[in-house]
C-alpha cells in the first residue's frame, strides 16, 4: 500500500521511531492555487518543511495541489516546482533526498473547479484512508486564491469536503480580508456561515517572521527587567517601519485598490503594534488569554483623524497605472505608495507615547524592524568619547526587533548594553559573537547585545507549522480583523482625496519624506517642493469681495482649516479675557460634527486655555447615555475634556439619563440643568455660547416647528428631532440670547444652500431656528469657511 511503503522507506532511513507509533491519524493537505507565485515561492516549500519536521510526529500526510488548471498542464506545472524544493542547510543528503522522493510520492494535483470536483476528491480521500486502514485525524485547506474565489470554494468545502466527525478542519486564509470595515464584515459573515470560527486561521505572513513572533516570548522571558520600564514614565516613542526598494510595477491593479496603508500598515505592522502595547497574560501560550489581551490593546487606540497620518506617492507610480491599467493620460491616481502615522494609545501604560508607523514603494532601503526608543535622563560628566557602552547611561537605550534585510540583513533581537542583558532561549537564538563595525540607529553594533535565530525560517514555514500545532495566537480571528478595519476605515475615508506628496524614488528621496510630530499630529518637515505640487487651489481673491458682515452681525471667513484656527484663538481670548474679569469662564458647546476639529484643535494646539477656571456646559444632548458613541457628551470628552485639565466639577453634562431611563419629563432633567444653570452662572448668561446650524436651519437642538425652546420662559427643554435619536435635550433660544458672546460655526459645502437662504431671510425663528438667534445684550459672530459661503 502506497502509505505504508513510504512510511517503511523513511523509516529504514531512521526518520522515524517505530510503525507502532504511527498512531495519530492522518492529515490531508489541500493547497489551493497550487500553481499560482505564493505556493511557487513559499507555500509548497513551506509544506515540504511541515513533512520535514513532522515525519516522526505519529501523522502521516497526503499533500493535495489543487486549481482550475485541467488536469495534465495543472499536473506538469505542479511538479515542476515540486522538484525545485530544497532542505535546509543542516539536513543530511541522504535524508533529504529520500524524504524530497517521499513528499513528491505523497502529492498530487487536482482541478477543483465543480461541486463534483470537490465530491471526487472527498471520495479519494476516504477511498485512500480505508485502503491504508488510517484513521483520519483532520483536514488542511490552504486558500491561496483570490478573495472572492473564498464564498464558492467555502461553499463546496462546507457541503462536499468537511472530514468525518472526531477529525478537525482547518481553513487557511490568506489577505486581503476585505478592503475596509464593511467589506470585512461582509467576507466575514459570509465564511462564517460555512465554517466556526476555530476552524479558521487568516494568513498574516509578518506573524511567521521570526523577529516579530519574538516579541511577545522577549517580554515574557523579560519581565523582571521590562516591568518597570515599559510603559509611559520611560518609553520615548516606538517606530514600526517596512521600508522597500521595489515600486509597485506589475502589480498595479491590486496596487490601485489597496495602497500602502491597507497593504501593510492595517495589517502587518498592526500586528506589531499590538504585541508591543498589549498586557501580557499570564500565560502567552494560551492562544484565547493572548488573543483577549491584543483585542482589549486595540479598544484603547484613539481614532485616528486626517493630520495622522502623511502621504506620498513616487513620480513614475501614475505612468505605470496608465500604462499597466490602460488609463487616460488625464488619469490621476490618489493611491498613496507611502505612509507615516501617528498611533496613540489610552490604555494608562502607553498614554501619551508616540508610536510610529511607516512603510513605502521606492524607498533608499529595504529593511524592516520594531524600534523602542526609551528616555534618557541621565546626565554625564565623562566626555563622550570616554563613555563605555555597558554602563554609560548617557548612551541611547533601545531594544530593536530587526525584522529582515537592511544592514544586519538576517532577523535579530538588539538590546542596548545599558538596560539589561535580555534573557533568551539558548535552543533558538543565540548571541552574535565577532561583532562588524557596522551602526545600527547610529550606534555601533558593540552597543548592544546582539542575538540571532539559531536557525533561520521563512515566515510561511513558521506560520505552516503553527496551523499543524492550532496555535490560534499566531493568527487573525474575525474579531480582531473587524477592531483592526474599524481603527483604520475612518482615517482611510478621510484621506481618499488627500493631496499626495510626489517622490522621486530610491536615494533622491533625499528628505523628502521625512515627518515629525507636532501637537498630536504629523506632517513633513520640508515644505512641498513646487515642481512638484500643483494644488489648483483657488484663493478667495478668485471668488469676489468677501462681505465682513453676515445678517448684520460680524462674520470671519476663511479656508476650513484656518478658519477654525481663528475660532480657537478667539475663544481662548474670550476666556483669558472673562477669567481676568470674573475669575471663571462659562463656556457652553454644541454637538454635531463640525465642533469636532475645533475640540482637537484647542486640545493640541492651546496650552495658554485657562481650562482650570473654564467651566464646560452642553448646547443640547441626544437622549442616549453618556457612554453611547452618538451622545454629544461622549464626543466632546473623546476629542477635548480627556485632553485638557478641566476640574471634574467645572463639567455639566445634561441629565438625560436618570433613573435608568432617557429624558422622560416626570425626572425633571430639564429642571435639574436649569437650577444648575442659575446656581453658577451669574444671570444665566454663559460667557460664550458655541452653535452650529443645520441644513435645515436648526441650531442646538431647536429644529424648525419645534413646539418647545423657540420662546417662553423655559431655559432648557425637551424636544423632538426629525432624524435619530429623535429626543433631544437642548438649551432655549431665550436662555442662549442672554449670552454676553454667540458664536456660529457653518462649515462645508454641504451647507452653502443654507447660508445663501439666512444671508436673505429675516426674523423668522419658527421656520429656521438659527434666525431666531440674537443676544439681547451681546455680540453674535458669524465663523463661515468658503465652501459654506461661497459653494
Amino acid at each position: 500500500k502506497m502509505l505504508k511503503r513510504v512510511l517503511c522507506t523513511v523509516l529504514f532511513m531512521g526518520a522515524l521511531p517505530s510503525l507502532a507509533e504511527v498512531s495519530q491519524g492522518h492529515i490531508s493537505v489541500v493547497l489551493l492555487g497550487a500553481t499560482g507565485d505564493l505556493a511557487k515561492k513559499y507555500l509548497w516549500q513551506g509544506l515540504f518543511q511541515l513533512y520535514m519536521d513532522q515525519v516522526s510526529s505519529g501523522h502521516s500526510f497526503t499533500f493535495h495541489g489543487a486549481a482550475l488548471t485541467a488536469l495534465e498542464p495543472g499536473q506538469r506545472l505542479m511538479f515542476d516546482v515540486l522538484k525545485k524544493l530544497a532542505c535546509p542547510p543542516d539536513e543530511s543528503p541522504n535524508r533529504c533526498a529520500v524524504l524530497k522522493d517521499q513528499f513528491l510520492k505523497l502529492s498530487q494535483y487536482h482541478q477543483l473547479k465543480t461541486a463534483e470536483n470537490y465530491t471526487m476528491l472527498n471520495r479519494e480521500i476516504e477511498t485512500l484512508l480505508r485502503q491504508e486502514g488510517l484513521k483520519e485525524a483532520g483536514r488542511i485547506f490552504y486558500f491561496s486564491v483570490p478573495p472572492f474565489a473564498y464564498t464558492e470554494i467555502a461553499r463546496h468545502i462546507n457541503s462536499s469536503c468537511r472530514p468525518p466527525p472526531g477529525a478537525w478542519l482547518r481553513v487557511v486564509l490568506e489577505k486581503p480580508f476585505g478592503h475596509d470595515l464593511e467589506s470585512a464584515q461582509q467576507l466575514a459573515a459570509e465564511l462564517t456561515s460555512f465554517f466556526r470560527e476555530e476552524e479558521m486561521y487568516r494568513v498574516d505572513h509578518y506573524l511567521g517572521k521570526q523577529a516579530v513572533a519574538h516579541i511577545l516570548p522577549f517580554r515574557d522571558q523579560n519581565r523582571q527587567f521590562l516591568d518597570p520600564i515599559w510603559n509611559r514614565h520611560h518609553v520615548e516613542r516606538v517606530e514600526i517601519v517596512l521600508k522597500e526598494t521595489v515600486d509597485a510595477k506589475g502589480r498595479t491593479s491590486f496596487y490601485e485598490q489597496y495602497g500602502v496603508i491597507r497593504d501593510v500598515l492595517q495589517n502587518h505592522l498592526t500586528e506589531a503594534l499590538m504585541f508591543l502595547t498589549m498586557e501580557l497574560p499570564a500565560n502567552v501560550s494560551r492562544a484565547e488569554e493572548v488573543l483577549q489581551c491584543k483585542l482589549q490593546a486595540f479598544q484603547s487606540l484613539r481614532g485616528l483623524e486626517k493630520n495622522s497620518a502623511v502621504l506620498g506617492q513616487y513620480q513614475a507610480y501614475a505612468s505605470q497605472v496608465q500604462e499597466e491599467l490602460q488609463k487616460t493620460q488625464d488619469y490621476i491616481s490618489t493611491t498613496p505608495t507611502f505612509a507615516g502615522v501617528l498611533i496613540h494609545s489610552d490604555n494608562l501604560r502607553w498614554e501619551g507615547v508616540p508610536f510610529l508607523l511607516a512603510s513605502g514603494k521606492a524607498l533608499d532601503e529595504r529593511v524592516g524592524y520594531v524600534r523602542v526608543l526609551f528616555k534618557n535622563r541621565a546626565y554625564c560628566t565623562q566626555s563622550e568619547t570616554l563613555r563605555d557602552a555597558g554602563h554609560s547611561q548617557c548612551k541611547a537605550k533601545q531594544i530593536i526587533f530587526y525584522i529582515g534585510h537592511g544592514a544586519l540583513n538576517t532577523p535579530a533581537v538588539l538590546v542596548s548594553r545599558n538596560l539589561f542583558r535580555p534573557v533568551m532561549p539558548e535552543g533558538s537564538w543565540r548571541e552574535a559573537v565577532g561583532q562588524s563595525d557596522l551602526h545600527i540607529f547610529g550606534q555601533p553594533l558593540s552597543d548592544y547585545y546582539v542575538y540571532s535565530p539559531v536557525k533561520e525560517r521563512d515566515a510561511y514555514s513558521v506560520l505552516i507549522s503553527n496551523i499543524y500545532h492550532a496555535r490560534k495566537d499566531f493568527f487573525i480571528t474575525t474579531e480582531n480583523l473587524l477592531a483592526s478595519w474599524g481603527f483604520w476605515t475612518p482615517l482611510l475615508d478621510s484621506i481618499s482625496h488627500q493631496p499626495l506628496r510626489l517622490y522621486p524614488g530610491g536615494v533622491e528621496n533625499q528628505h523628502l519624506l521625512d515627518f515629525e510630530m507636532v501637537s498630536g499630529e504629523v506632517a513633513f518637515t520640508l515644505a512641498e517642493p513646487v515642481e512638484l505640487l500643483n494644488p489648483n487651489r483657488l484663493m478667495p481673491s478668485d471668488f469676489r469681495t468677501i462681505q465682513t458682515k453676515f445678517r448684520q452681525s460680524p462674520l470671519v471667513s476663511a479656508w476650513s482649516e484656518d478658519l477654525i484656527s481663528l475660532l480657537a484663538s478667539d475663544i481662548e481670548k474670550t476666556a483669558s479675557r472673562s477669567v481676568a474679569h470674573s475669575g471663571q469662564f462659562h463656556l457652553a458647546l454644541s454637538g454635531g460634527s463640525s465642533p469636532v476639529v475645533l475640540f482637537q484643535r484647542l486640545a493640541r494646539h492651546h496650552y495658554a486655555f485657562p481650562w482650570k477656571h473654564t467651566h464646560i456646559w452642553l448646547v443640547d444632548e441626544r437622549c442616549v447615555p453618556l457612554t453611547d458613541t452618538e451622545s454629544n457628551f461622549f464626543s466632546l470628552h473623546n476629542h477635548l475634556l480627556q485632553s485638557v485639565r478641566v476640574p471634574y466639577f467645572n463639567v455639566h453634562p445634561m441629565p438625560v439619563h436618570l433613573n435608568q431611563r432617557l429624558c422622560v419629563e416626570e425626572d425633571r432633567g430639564t429642571e435639574l440643568y436649569a437650577k444648575e444653570i442659575m446656581a453658577l452662572v451669574a444671570n444665566a448668561s454663559f460667557d460664550l455660547v458655541l452653535l452650529g446650524v443645520g441644513t435645515d436651519g436648526h441650531t442646538a437642538s431647536l429644529f424648525p416647528q419645534s413646539e418647545n425652546g423657540l420662546e417662553g420662559a423655559q431655559t432648557v427643554v425637551l424636544t423632538e428631532s426629525p432624524v435619530k435619536p429623535h429626543q433631544r435635550m437642548s438649551l432655549s433660544l431665550p436662555l442662549i440670547n442672554k449670552a454676553r458672546q454667540v458664536f456660529v460655526l457653518v462649515l462645508g459645502k454641504g451647507k452653502h444652500d443654507i447660508t445663501t437662504l439666512l444671508s436673505r431671510v429675516g426674523h423668522e425663528p419658527r421656520k429656521w431656528p438659527i434666525s431666531g438667534v440674537s443676544p439681547s445684550s451681546g455680540q453674535l459672530v458669524w465663523y463661515v469657511d468658503y465652501e459654506a459661503l461661497l459653494g
